[in-house]
């Protein structure tokens, strides 16, 4: 008997023997993911699949049990998985496999320990998913390096999730409502989006819109995804860097407007020109980026990230906790490697720009200035409801 395929072979093996087959499929979606322009290659691969799995007479006879892994979920057709009989653990919701997904905090910690390193920057770096139990996962690739080097830094793109995020920034939807760059630009500037998920066709090139593309990144790691409250967010410093690199790309005129905006901002702050970025805070409110209406501490806090998102390349921003009615402030804390001053920078409603400088300064500058010496400019920014205008009043010290 001449055998030529695969699955006769296997169901030869099977007649022959009476022993079943166990299939392990590492990166199942490997296929989906490199041949992505290939329908006919993609198409024989998910054939195969459904005639080892979802085939009546083949699988009852051959399998006992199969697992895949892989980036994607079961590629769907229409809307139905094109294998249906498997119980998915997907990122989105991995249930009972959550703690399986990365290295815990405890492994961290503990290895860290081990090898004499800072696990507080450990944490900076890779830690940033959770779910519904509220434990932290970190990037198991990311911390093994990291740990085999001896040296914190970002080994993003040195994982298979490391796609070219700016390919999927400028994917061209089949929905002309597409305003995918302003929601990325939200995410950049801290925002947490809410994202639907239930459209994606798990798949690397089928996007109807704005939110498939955003389940793709949060399959991919770019985005973590809070399963109870439905919205996404950059969750680490490694991801973050990939995501400020948008900023520096000239492909990308909203990014570059905002930046050239944000620039000349941060110039007057430290110029003192009080005008200008009064002036300038009311501009930002009147594009997509920033909330148009002061109704709570956190779209205060989104505007000022919003004016001030050229700062995520020299600084690290520090948002302390509202308190009491239109509180929100956010501290820039200058990196090592600049001279910048330190910034305290809070926008309150109903007040003056001058009460404002002396609720900052009767804060005593800050518990997260303590250990901070040096200028630090405090900028105090006051909204009128009634008049809808700012004003700002900026005053330097030095620590």
């Amino acid at each position: 008997m001449n055998i030529t395929r695969v699955s006769e072979c296997l169901r030869k093996y099977v007649e022959l023997t009476g022993k079943k087959f166990i299939f392990i499929i590492d990166e199942w979606d490997v296929v989906i993911r490199e041949a992505k322009n290939d329908n006919t290659t993609q198409t024989a691969y998910l054939n195969l699949l459904r005639e080892w799995f979802k085939n009546g007479n083949f699988t009852v006879d051959v399998v006992t049990a199969a697992y895949m892994t892989g980036i994607l979920p079961i590629k769907k057709d229409d809307s139905q998985s094109a294998i249906s009989d498997f119980k998915e653990y997907p990122i989105l919701n991995p249930r009972m496999f959550a703690e399986y997904t990365g290295f815990t905090d405890a492994e961290v910690r503990s290895l860290c320990e081990q090898k004499g390193m800072d696990y507080s920057e450990a944490k900076r770096w890779y830690d940033g998913y959770s779910f519904n139990n509220g434990q932290s996962i970190y990037n198991p690739f990311s911390v093994m390096m990291s740990i085999k080097n001896g040296e914190f830094g970002s080994y993003w793109k040195q994982t298979s999730a490391a796609e070219n995020l700016i390919t999927y920034i400028n994917f061209e939807l089949n929905n002309t409502n597409s305003d995918l760059q302003t929601k990325i630009l939200k995410l950049i500037a801290g925002e947490h989006l809410e994202v639907d998920v239930s459209e994606f066709k798990n798949d690397f090139y089928s996007f109807d819109s704005d939110d498939e593309v955003l389940t793709l990144l949060i399959h991919l790691g770019y985005l973590a995804y809070d399963n109870t409250t439905k919205r996404a967010r950059i969750p680490k410093e490694e991801v973050r860097l990939e995501f400020n690199k948008l900023l520096k790309n000239k492909k990308h005129t909203k990014f570059t407007d905002l930046i050239i905006n944000s620039e000349k901002l941060l110039a007057d702050t430290l110029a003192g020109d009080g005008e200008a970025v009064a002036e300038a805070i009311r501009k930002i409110r009147e594009t997509n980026y920033a909330p148009t209406h002061y109704n709570n501490e956190q779209s205060l806090r989104y505007t000022i990230k919003f004016a001030y998102i050229v700062c995520i390349d020299s600084y690290m921003k520090v948002e302390e906790l509202p308190s009491g009615k239109g509180y929100a402030d956010v501290v820039y804390i200058p990196k090592s490697s600049t001279a910048l001053p330190a910034l305290v920078i809070e926008l309150k409603w109903e007040e003056t720009a001058e009460a404002v400088i002396d609720q900052i300064k009767s804060k005593r500058y800050h518990s997260v200035l303590e250990d901070y010496f040096g200028e630090i400019v405090l900028v105090g920014i006051n909204y009128n409801s009634k008049t809808n205008e700012h004003s700002c009043t900026i005053e330097k010290i030095t620590k």
